[in-house]
């Protein structure tokens, strides 16, 4: 019997979310599907944030994955930008959370090194490779949508690992791996 296994990818954003789902069929990847949450047009950030966790919800909600892996939000020197950062993944792995979806963060070279081999390539370098890994005809223009992809890409690549990046399989789950971010 054929064993499958759908999964999406998440590149957390309050700008631009992108998204990529595959599906794995015996051990083989196949593309489903790419895109990108646009929020530039909205100044609140709450408001932001309820988009985000409604159209997570509603890719769940669509396509049925087994497990999500997102983009970690990486360490820069802009201290608004990591906060924002953090939010938009927090909340997308609240809609994960709220379906009993396991949820695996990757940091952004662990990303990188698992396409193309290289932890400090460029976008357009791991969009190249995915193209040819997934056989897609075109790559969008803007390459959010392609880190989506790559993130569920890179799960797949290091499905069986002992070590993947944080795991949550639900929310007691992060509460037992995080007990001092719980207020009592």
């Amino acid at each position: 019997m054929a064993s499958e296994k759908i999964i999406l990818g998440i590149d957390p954003g309050t700008t631009v979310m992108g998204f990529g789902i595959i599906k794995v069929v015996n051990k083989r990847m196949h593309f489903i599907q790419m895109n990108e949450l646009l929020l530039r047009k909205y100044d609140d950030p709450y408001t932001k944030l309820k988009l985000i966790f409604e159209r997570t919800l509603e890719l769940i909600d669509t396509y049925h994955p087994d497990e999500i892996a997102i983009e970690a939000p990486f360490f820069g020197k802009n201290v608004q930008s990591m906060l924002k950062l953090g939010r938009a993944q927090g909340v997308a792995m609240a809609a994960g959370l709220s379906r009993q979806i396991p949820i695996t963060e990757y940091m952004p070279k662990k990303i990188k090194m698992a396409i193309t081999g290289n932890g400090n390539a460029s976008k357009e370098q791991v969009a190249k490779m995915l193209q040819g890994l997934l056989n897609l005809k075109t790559l969008p223009k803007n390459l959010d949508s392609t880190d989506g992809l790559a993130a569920a890409v890179c799960h797949f690549y290091n499905e069986g690992r002992v070590e993947v990046g944080k795991s949550y399989t639900g929310w007691e789950a992060f509460v037992k791996q995080n007990p001092k971010k719980i207020n009592n």
